[in-house]
C-alpha cells in the first residue's frame, strides 16, 4: 500500500507543482494586495499515528484577528474571511500549498482530512482507525458528503475509506477530485445548532 500511495503522490503532485506555479504566483499578490498578513497559513494538525506536523494553506482570513467562535469553527458567515479568501475557499485552492505537505511525506494526495487539535483529539477516541493512515488533500468525504454533516458523519467515511483502501478506490477518489470541487455547495461543515 504505502509504495503505491508514494508513487501516486508523486505521479500528481510534482507536475502540480511544476504547472501550478503561476497559478499560485497569481494567488500570492491577490492575498498581499487584499489585507495585510502572511501569505500562508501554517497550523499544527495530526497525522499518521496521531503525530503532528504543520499543515499549509494560502491564508483566507484576516491576519491575527480572534476566533469569535467557543472552538476553532470556520462558517461561511465567518467576518474573518477575506475577499480572496471567500474565491480561494469556495473553489478549495487554498488548499494548493499542501501539495508541499504530500511531498514532504506528512500528508498523502488522498485519505482522511488532517483536522484541528480538538477535532483530532475528540476522534482519536471515537475513530482512532482514521489515524492508521496519513491524512490526504482530498478523501472519500471530500467526493461524497464534503462537509454536509456532522464531525462524526465525516469521519465515518474516513473509516470507511481506512477499512475498504485499495488502489482502485484511490483513482476512483482522485478522478472524481475535480468534479466535487465543481460543487459549490457543502464548503462549510455542518455544526449542529445550539438550542436558543
Amino acid at each position: 500500500m504505502s509504495i503505491f500511495k508514494r508513487a501516486l503522490d508523486l505521479a500528481v503532485c510534482v507536475p502540480t507543482l511544476l504547472f501550478g506555479l503561476p497559478v499560485a504566483a497569481a494567488i500570492a499578490v491577490a492575498i498581499r494586495l487584499d489585507s495585510p498578513g502572511p501569505i500562508l497559513f501554517r497550523q499544527p494538525r495530526r497525522g499518521k499515528n496521531f503525530f503532528p506536523f504543520t499543515i499549509l494553506k494560502f491564508r483566507t482570513l484576516e491576519h491575527r484577528v480572534a476566533d469569535p467562535h467557543e472552538r476553532y469553527e470556520m462558517r461561511s458567515c465567518d467576518p474573518r474571511i477575506t475577499r480572496v479568501g471567500r474565491f480561494l475557499r469556495r473553489s478549495s485552492l487554498d488548499e494548493l500549498p499542501q501539495v508541499l505537505n504530500i511531498l514532504q511525506g506528512s500528508m498523502s494526495l488522498v485519505g482522511p482530512r488532517p483536522l484541528v487539535e480538538w477535532e483530532s483529539r475528540e476522534l482519536l477516541r471515537t475513530h482512532p482507525d482514521r489515524f492508521s493512515m496519513k491524512p490526504g488533500l482530498t478523501g472519500l468525504s471530500q467526493i461524497t458528503i464534503r462537509n454536509a454533516g456532522t464531525l462524526g458523519v465525516r469521519s465515518d467515511k474516513d473509516i470507511e475509506y481506512v477499512r475498504h483502501w485499495s488502489a482502485k478506490l484511490d483513482a476512483w477518489i482522485v478522478m472524481r477530485t475535480p468534479l466535487s470541487l465543481l460543487r459549490s455547495d457543502s464548503i462549510y461543515p455542518d455544526y449542529p445548532r445550539k438550542p436558543s
